[in-house]
């Protein structure tokens, strides 16, 4: 009877740990025990965001071990001040295990597939939609909003900001991933239009471009199609930079189809705001560019401007860092960017265009899908030992003055150990030979931060660059976005609508990238191939249907906000 009666009492307890660690919201036998234990025995608190978090017992006795990716200027996490700042105020223990990013990419799935030997959390993830609905309906992802109770400041950041929950929300209702928001109005404008003032001023001496004076030659100048390409011309016939050579002039340059200076702003000569997807909500409606007659007129213009040398044709080839290497060789005419300072050694004889106006008197500039919330940033795997105190500590991340220290470096080596008259973190000086850039990769580990309008009010004050950037989108970009023309957001998709995207929108990008290139290094598009890529965009290539999943997904967006 003994024997009985504890054969039934061990299967009772093993039900009991079973449903304790499905996942779901199971929380509660956790906060009267397990969560008990860590308040009494570890001093756990989280709900003053400035005290530690443990007490000396628990930074001696719970750690975290965490997976990232890192840039290769960066050191090691693990080295960084902001990280040993970080343990110094929450007493949080965090082991760091660096990879590059390469590394990261051909380790992922290995990852996930391994039950019996993962991280605690992957930061950096790069998750996509489809990758975090996958694993949560496996329960390798631990549901986040289950936890919210511990996370003050993120719990904030959700009740203030319903369109960012509803970005991070799966379908199942369960948040699964912890986001990167970095809100300064510059990622949606990636493009800026540069002229080389004393090129210019050359050419207008020589008679060579009509319309203009070199009293026009200030930040903001409107050019014509037709002006640009008169000077253009000149620049592609002339020694401009005085070396002896008349053949390594660049009157044009960009990196076509790189997330910032790209090609997408010379559509906007025919009315069109185009970008690296092709995809923008025009009033409400999901619009693909490529579904207008428009874009064939302006990739036929943009081609010609191309086989007659105007625009370099190293600039569909380039990647970034060439570029940035290529321009301070003082052979660049026009350029894209979104700051002269970064790309070419004499940022003072470069100044602002507003966006071209086209043959038909178009001027408009194009609207990225670039998202300043980012979703998928962080996860955490299911079944983590005191995971409560793990969150506790990310949610630190969450509080402006840390995040302005993980985005941008550490007080002491970035910004300055006292805050202006207005409580708010000053950059420090830069070392001699030491470019911000530099200061910044190799210090700041990105990832997970809220940086938004309250920040930079009333915590840190904007990099001088970043303001100079938003000053000149303010002046001669962002008014040439016609009203009711916005990027798509990050959207979340059911199961069935991720199923339409894997299964067609990988083939769609690639024959719209493979006809574009050819189009636009060829001479153009003909009448006819147009008319065939346009029954393949709504035959073989799915696109109506790809349109109908982002639209549904679009509407539900809204419907939240």
């Amino acid at each position: 009877m003994k024997k009985l009666v504890s054969i039934i009492l061990i299967l009772a307890l093993a039900l009991t740990l079973a449903s304790c660690g499905k996942g779901g919201k199971t929380n509660d036998n956790r906060e009267s025990s397990e969560v008990d234990t860590l308040v009494s025995e570890y001093g756990y608190q989280w709900e003053d965001t400035s005290a530690p978090i443990l007490n000396e017992k628990g930074a001696q006795e719970i750690s975290f071990n965490i997976y990232s990716s890192k840039n290769a200027s960066a050191m090691d996490y693990n080295d960084m001040k902001i990280m040993q700042d970080l343990y110094e105020s929450t007493n949080v223990y965090v082991s760091w295990e660096n990879v590059s990013e390469s590394v990261y990419g051909q380790q992922k799935n290995l990852i996930f597939g391994n039950a019996n030997d993962r991280p605690d959390a992957i930061y950096h993830a790069g998750m996509s939609a489809g990758e975090i609905i996958k694993y949560a309906q496996r329960h390798v992802l631990l549901p986040i909003s289950d936890y919210l109770q511990y996370m003050p400041n993120f719990s904030k950041i959700l009740e203030e900001r319903p369109d960012i929950k509803a970005q991070l929300t799966s379908e199942d209702g369960n948040i699964y991933s912890l986001p990167r928001v970095e809100e300064m109005g510059l990622l949606q404008s990636p493009n800026i239009l540069f002229l080389n003032k004393n090129w210019a001023a050359a050419a207008i001496d020589a008679g060579a471009v009509s319309g203009i004076t070199k009293a026009d030659l200030v930040d903001g100048i409107t050019l014509t199609a037709a002006q640009a390409e008169q000077l253009m011309t000149y620049f592609r016939d002339n020694d401009m930079n005085g070396d002896g050579e008349t053949d390594d002039e660049r009157p044009m340059s960009f990196v076509y189809n790189n997330w910032q200076g790209n090609q997408c702003d010379l559509y906007g000569m025919f009315g069109l705001n185009d970008n690296l997807e092709h995809r923008v909500v025009v009033d409400g409606k999901i619009t693909y560019t490529v579904q207008d007659d428009r874009f064939k007129d302006a990739t036929n213009f943009i081609a010609t401007w191309t086989a007659n040398n105007l625009i370099d044709k190293v600039s569909y080839e380039i990647s970034q860092d060439q570029f940035l290497a290529q321009g301070k060789s003082n052979t660049y005419g026009f350029f894209y960017w979104w700051e002269s300072e970064t790309v070419v050694s004499d940022p003072e004889n470069y100044i602002v265009c507003t966006p071209l106006v086209g043959p038909n008197g178009d001027q408009t500039c194009c609207v990225s899908n670039n998202p300043e919330i980012s979703t998928g940033e962080v996860i955490i795997f299911a079944g983590v030992p005191n995971v409560e105190v793990l969150l506790t500590y990310f949610d630190r991340y969450y509080d402006p003055m840390i995040s302005a220290q993980i985005n941008y470096g550490p007080i002491g080596i970035v910004y300055e150990e006292e805050t202006d008259a207005n409580g708010m973190l000053v950059q420090k000086t830069l070392p001699d030979g030491v470019s911000a850039d530099d200061l910044r990769l190799q210090n700041a580990p990105l990832g997970i931060i809220y940086l938004s309008d309250y920040a930079w009010n009333n915590v840190v004050n904007m990099e001088p660059r970043a303001k100079l950037r938003l000053e000149r989108l303010d002046a001669y970009v962002t008014p040439y976005i016609p009203a009711g023309t916005t990027p798509t957001p990050n959207l979340q998709f059911t199961l069935e609508e991720l199923n339409t995207i894997t299964e067609y929108e990988s083939a769609l990008n690639d024959y719209i990238r493979t006809n574009l290139i050819k189009w636009l290094m060829n001479g153009g598009v003909s009448d006819s191939d147009w008319s065939t890529f346009q029954n393949d965009l709504t035959g073989r290539t799915h696109l109506d249907e790809l349109k109908a999943v982002y639209q549904a997904a679009y509407d539900r967006y809204i419907a939240t906000k």
